[in-house]
């Protein structure tokens, strides 16, 4: 499955986590070691958020461990909210318009996991995309849709509740069509005031999820700790240092937002969309 941080505080540049650290994403791109696949070369993306109302987007359907532009970009590109994600592919082609994040205005979203059989519900699952956003759609992964059926549950304006019902949507026309736990998910959303993460899948064995906060959490494990801000606040696919540090897994059927102020765990429970 594919991997993915992302990181909210103080400003910071963005290869301080996604290419120095022991166990960066560019490593894990190679060899992830909380995954049911090693690699993750088929392609990645950046979104990072400065000084403008939208977030810069940098994809590209290279490995991401073999991309010098990255490097360079990373090197210099500083922020105070980036999300980044590097794509294993599951039925969906290579090709940039399906790599993660995926943009609308103000809003970066990605996701790790699958909707199960998503071929069987495809045309129900778009068709309950809202006009405003359907024209949007680039390419042709699970993952983008999310992202725009969250969009029209109400993303911009409560993005819990959106999620909730997104899932929902999702788990009530696979109970039509006879499909077993058909979401496999951790996502993430920002607008760059907020991060939002997710976890839940269908059957309650959702991927990995984990949370580290703080520059004393970074201290044993990060080379230049004290380039970490002590407001500092990282969710990742699975931990960039050693498992045994200062890493907590976040709960099954859970959504943190984490803002430069605080981290708030939120129950994640989906709402079945109203029958007419």
């Amino acid at each position: 499955m594919c991997r993915w941080l992302a990181y909210s505080g103080p400003s910071m540049f963005l290869d301080e986590l996604i290419l120095k650290p022991e166990h960066s994403l560019i490593d894990q791109s190679l060899a992830a070691r909380a995954s049911t696949t090693a690699t993750n070369g088929d392609g990645f993306g950046v979104a990072w958020y400065g000084k403008r109302d939208t977030p810069g987007l940098y994809r590209s359907i290279r490995p991401a461990w073999n991309d010098l532009n990255l490097r360079d970009l990373a090197s210099h590109i500083e922020s105070p909210l980036f999300l980044a994600h590097v794509r294993q592919a599951t039925e969906a082609p290579v090709q940039q318009s399906n790599c993660h994040p995926f943009r609308f205005g103000a809003y970066s979203f990605l996701h790790n996991g699958k909707v199960e059989d998503f071929r069987r519900l495809r045309r129900s699952l778009s068709l309950a995309i809202a006009e405003e956003f359907y024209p949007c759609l680039q390419g042709s992964t699970d993952s983008e849709i999310l992202f725009y059926l969250a969009l029209s549950f109400g993303l911009r304006e409560n993005p819990l509740l959106a999620m909730e019902k997104m899932v929902g949507l999702v788990e009530a026309e696979a109970r039509e069509a006879d499909i077993a736990d058909p979401l496999y998910m951790t996502a993430a959303a920002s607008n760059g005031k907020a991060l939002w993460a997710f976890r839940y899948t269908s059957n309650g064995r959702s991927p990995s999820l984990y949370l580290c906060r703080g520059r004393a959490a970074f201290q044993d494990f990060h080379p230049r700790c004290d380039q970490i801000p002590e407001e500092a606040r990282l969710v990742v696919s699975e931990p960039l240092f050693e498992l045994s540090g200062p890493w907590e897994q976040v709960p099954e059927a859970t959504a943190l937002r984490l803002t430069k102020d605080q981290v708030e765990l939120h129950p994640f429970r989906p709402i079945a969309p109203k029958v007419s």
